[in-house]
């Protein structure tokens, strides 16, 4: 029998909340937390994302509570965490896959909802990027640290927004299936080969640092000698 593409889609999204929940897990026990704390912030880091578009979207209660197998699968997470630390190799790049998949996944899943729901491109692509990062997002605020998207780390919200706008344009073109296809190989790829390779963006600009309009006519003075 031909392989059912959505079966595969559910897979890797499930997985996603599994490692998203161990992740979760990981910084809890990097805190030292009890097991209210490890609760929380896997369920945090594995649906957080998905309710904050959900709730945006208003479409009805958010898919992470109607659907048992999310919080199963967040909670599993949170056990895992609880009892196996995770400071192996193989368990981290296990993890950093699983990780990479799902957020193509999740940036194609929250961009295909927002179009869904008749929004223009720019609030889906932000929807797509919410529903992969935002999980991630909130645990980091709520640990007391400046969530990890905003710089100094490898490309990966750059990656959830490239799997949003590969998702838009197939799914314009009547393609979503291949979109969520396209947008899992291909974050996946970026993700991981950031990661391999320490791609990051660049930060603020700096050639103006220290500028003054005091300085402009000693400029202007130079260029005229």
């Amino acid at each position: 029998m031909p392989l059912d593409p959505s079966a595969v889609f559910d897979v890797v999204d499930l997985t996603g909340v599994l490692a998203n929940g161990i992740l979760g897990g990981v910084v809890a026990r990097h805190r030292k937390l009890d097991a209210v704390g490890f609760v929380f912030l896997a369920i945090i880091t594995a649906l957080g994302g998905g309710l904050i578009r959900d709730t945006l979207l208003n479409l009805g209660q958010p898919v992470a509570l109607t659907n048992p197998l999310y919080l199963m699968f967040a909670l599993v997470g949170a056990t895992v965490a609880y009892f196996v630390p995770m400071h192996h190799r193989w368990a981290l790049r296990s993890l950093t896959v699983a990780d990479a998949l799902a957020l193509g996944c999740w940036a194609a899943t929250g961009t295909a909802k927002a179009l869904g729901a008749g929004l223009t491109l720019l609030p889906a692509l932000l929807l797509g990027l919410i529903t992969a990062v935002g999980g991630g997002m909130i645990r980091d605020l709520l640990m007391g640290r400046i969530p990890a998207v905003f710089g100094g780390n490898t490309l990966y919200a750059t990656g959830a927004l490239v799997g949003s706008a590969e998702m838009a344009i197939l799914w314009h073109l009547g393609l979503p299936t291949w979109g969520m296809a396209a947008s899992i190989v291909s974050v996946g790829t970026l993700t991981l080969l950031a990661r391999r390779y320490r791609w990051t963006l660049p930060g603020p600009a700096v050639w103006l640092e220290g500028w003054s309009p005091r300085r402009l006519p000693v400029a202007l003075g130079r260029r005229r000698r």
